[in-house]
């Protein structure tokens, strides 16, 4: 394919995680020119799937470091969006504060930098988390629904420090520190807080939300331990498949009375639902009910619900809305990569 002044040229960060590969592939079966950052262009295990997708379109492959100011200078040059995915996911980290919340922060304000000095973007997309939305003390019994106008409780998160903790204080401070750069710089701005995503991926050595999905197939202790979390803290399981979420990105980007700040949620559910659910659809490999049975705080159903009425409001539709659809393909994703067997 031949590149011309015509074709429209976007930036992808963190081009080797789940939710960036399948992004970069759907903007180069749009007709998009395409440039990835990845942090080692070197390391062939985790960027061999980039390789595979240079030949749906023109795909340039850059290095870039969040902790690196200016960094992403080359990256974003001459691009019309940026699309900013990458970003800290340490978990385990001893110091929060240090390993997880400052550098989600700066890494965030280090690309928006290097727009600003582009000159050239059109507008930023920065992709949340609802982690950055539904953890909130105050909302006691049941029938919630939050919507973009719901933060978590940061002041709960560093007091009581749950699980997760800071990687939900570091969303909704990059988030408010990303706006406020925005409007002070005059960068178009607009943010998505997508919940747990499902679905195939082109990438396939990453730690991905499919394995938490899958744990009441694969038995996997720590990715139930972290299904199970989110539903006793939010309220809720709540799911998005990558499509939809890829298709919701690139809606926001190229609409252009797109503002501020969408939650990307097609569906609200319980692990219960979904222990019943996948019993069904994939009897062959029977949900592991001991997970089930030793944790008796699991809901019935959804206490609080995430909306994404404004993201449909203003024009965009989810193709997957059910258990089925969203679950179309992530069983023979979880075999490619290791997480299911035959």
């Amino acid at each position: 394919m031949v590149v011309t002044d015509r074709m429209k040229t976007a930036c992808v960060t963190g081009g080797n995680g789940y939710i960036a590969s399948a992004l970069v592939k759907m903007l180069l079966e749009r007709g998009y020119a395409v440039k990835t950052t990845v942090r080692n262009p070197d390391d062939t295990e985790k960027n061999s799937h980039l390789k595979d997708l240079q030949a749906l379109g023109p795909l340039t492959v850059l290095r870039a470091d969040l902790d690196e100011e200016g960094s992403f200078n080359h990256a974003v040059a001459g691009c019309d969006y940026v699309f900013l995915v990458a970003a800290p996911v340490n978990l385990a980290a001893e110091d929060q504060e240090k390993e997880l919340i400052e550098p989600a922060v700066q890494g965030t304000l280090n690309v928006l930098r290097s727009c600003v000095k582009a000159g050239t973007v059109k507008r930023v997309i920065l992709t949340s988390s609802a982690a950055g939305v539904y953890i909130r003390p105050d909302l006691q019994g049941e029938g919630h629904v939050l919507d973009e106008e719901s933060w978590s409780d940061v002041e709960y998160l560093t007091a009581e420090k749950p699980p997760t903790w800071g990687y939900c204080v570091s969303k909704v401070l990059l988030e408010k520190e990303a706006c406020r750069f925005a409007q002070e710089h005059g960068v178009s701005l607009v943010t998505l807080c997508p919940v747990i995503t499902v679905g195939a991926a082109p990438a396939r050595k990453v730690r991905t939300s499919v394995i938490d999905c899958l744990s009441l197939l694969s038995g996997s202790e720590a990715g139930f331990w972290v299904l199970s979390g989110i539903e006793k803290t939010s309220g809720a399981v709540q799911l998005v498949h990558v499509g939809d979420l890829c298709r919701a990105e690139l809606f926001v980007a190229e609409e252009e009375a797109a503002a501020g700040r969408y939650v990307c949620c097609s569906l609200n559910t319980t692990v219960l639902e979904l222990a019943r659910f996948l019993a069904h659809k994939y009897p062959q490999y029977k949900v592991k009910t001991n997970l089930l049975s030793e944790n008796d705080q699991l809901l019935e159903k959804p206490r609080v619900c995430l909306s994404s009425a404004k993201l449909v409001r203003d024009g965009f539709e989810f193709k997957h809305n059910t258990l089925d659809e969203i679950y179309d393909d992530v069983v023979e994703y979880g075999k490619a990569l290791g997480i299911l067997r035959d």
